[in-house]
């Protein structure tokens, strides 16, 4: 049996502003996974996820390709990981085999409710990873976020795939996005392997290294948020008031270059001042596009984290979901996590996993 995993991710900074090429966030990766499981089968294959277990799909293989015994489902990404795969393994003349395949997640709650921990992006990566081991394909930590992005974009057709990103490298990155026209494009008129080998306009990913008394606190409000929804309602907005949509953009790019040289330069308060800055150009964004971003009780996070000597914001589309707080380890946070339960925010014990052995 092959078994790989893909964590999932928290945005810190930059969000909305990186759906636009080149323009920079940070990102970092949770010890919270979505695990894919891969069994030789002989004619008849599954697809098992634990969340959907009414929905498990039953497949065989015709000429090539996966037909289905039930078309309605909910594995949308885990299909589209799987035809990306296949076409990869077909350009190096692999034999396409059929397979049991099983997905087990720890990013949701209990009640299956989500807490905005990109669990659609790590599925797409643990899916890629567990057929390039089945199939015995070369895969580097590059070519694998290129194949992931590939899936993700053909389902979401948003979004700047950051958080594919974080699942791939791990630890905390500053991404910036490339350019998803052109990849539009670029699938048209490049072959699959020349797409996977060249380099992607705007795209940069920078692995960074946190300063050692900096501790990250996640909070969650219970509510999920759809991320694709609050994207589109922003890009719809932002037309009319275009000026200030690219005056937003100058000022999140400076202010992620700042942040993203305090963790080059180990110096947590232009950090935490960055971090604070960028809260204020999303409450500015959030105004002047009529979109709900941080929600009251995702400012209640905010505000107490601030109170307890560290800065924050809401992570992510927001509306919901997760916020994050960053401190020092000096700051009392017992006291802030008491504080957040007390007004209906429940503190999320992750931490920052960094790849190691996995994908190189």
């Amino acid at each position: 049996m092959i078994s790989v995993k893909a964590p999932g991710k928290l945005y810190i900074a930059g969000e909305y502003a990186v759906v636009e090429t080149g323009y920079p966030a940070i990102i970092v990766a949770l010890d919270q996974f979505v695990t894919v499981s891969i069994n030789q089968a002989d004619t008849i294959g599954s697809i098992v996820s634990s969340q959907f277990e009414e929905n498990s799909i039953y497949w065989r293989r015709e000429d090539g390709k996966m037909v289905f015994d039930n078309r309605d489902n909910p594995f949308h990404y885990i299909l589209s990981a799987i035809r990306v795969t296949e076409t990869y393994a077909k350009t190096l003349h692999k034999q396409l085999g059929v397979y049991h395949l099983t997905v087990e997640s720890d990013l949701d709650a209990a009640d299956g409710r989500k807490y905005g921990l990109g669990s659609s992006a790590a599925v797409t990566v643990a899916t890629i990873k567990a057929l390039c081991a089945f199939y015995e394909l070369p895969v580097t930590a590059d070519k694998l976020f290129k194949l992931a992005a590939i899936a993700h974009f053909d389902i979401q057709g948003n979004g700047s795939l950051g958080d594919i990103a974080a699942s791939v490298y791990g630890g905390w990155i500053a991404y910036r996005s490339f350019d998803r026209e052109w990849l539009k494009l670029a699938k048209e008129n490049y072959s699959f392997t020349s797409l996977l080998n060249q380099p992607w306009p705007g795209l940069e990913i920078e692995p960074l290294t946190p300063p050692a008394d900096l501790k990250l606190m996640v909070g969650w409000t219970g509510s999920p948020a759809s991320t694709s929804h609050l994207v589109d309602h922003v890009a719809l907005n932002k037309a009319e008031r275009q000026e200030a949509y690219e005056h937003f953009l100058a000022n999140s790019k400076a202010c992620l270059n700042e942040m993203i040289s305090g963790f080059r330069a180990q110096d947590l308060d232009k950090i935490q001042h960055q971090l604070t800055v960028n809260r204020k150009l999303l409450n500015q964004l959030e105004a002047f596009t009529h979109t709900q971003i941080e929600t009251p009780l995702l400012a209640q996070l905010c505000n107490i984290a601030e109170s307890f000597g560290g800065a924050a914001k809401t992570s992510g589309a927001g509306g919901g979901d997760c916020g994050i707080a960053l401190m020092r380890v000096q700051n009392d946070l017992p006291a802030l996590t008491t504080a957040w339960r007390d007004v209906g925010i429940r503190p999320l014990a992750f931490n920052v996993y960094f790849e190691r052995d996995d994908v190189k």
